[in-house]
């Protein structure tokens, strides 16, 4: 996932398991905290991933906590982004907690910096 946020984002949307649960609970007021299903969730995404004026260009600071079920863990990182219109550089704090089945994330719940996103594209 790491690599694909840089490399190639569009190729994040393979690793969700089409009954992908996605929960955002800190959502900025007036968009959903949470999608059920693949198709849901990128109707949702895609759109806004391809209008969003950034380009990631690092995931740092990963820090990934074990949990006593081998198939959830929870990461913590930071993603650095440029934008796509003033070339300032921005970082924000992310923690993820996920399930995965079969080598695809069954369930994914973010924690955002959302006043630091903000921050990082007002530039």
């Amino acid at each position: 996932m790491r690599r694909a946020w840089i490399e190639d984002p569009e190729a994040v949307d393979e690793l969700w398991a089409e009954d992908v649960v996605v929960e955002v609970p800190f959502a900025a007021p007036g968009r959903p905290k949470r999608f059920e299903g693949r198709d849901a969730f990128l109707a949702f995404a895609k759109p806004g991933r391809e209008v969003l004026p950034v380009r990631i260009e690092d995931c740092r600071d990963v820090v990934i906590h074990d949990t006593a079920d081998p198939n959830v863990i929870v990461v913590e990182y930071v993603l650095v982004g440029r934008s796509t219109i003033t070339g300032t550089v921005g970082s924000a704090a992310f923690i993820a907690v996920l399930r995965t089945r079969g080598g695809e994330i069954v369930h994914w719940r973010e924690y955002q910096d959302t006043m630091g996103m903000a921050a990082a594209l007002a530039g």
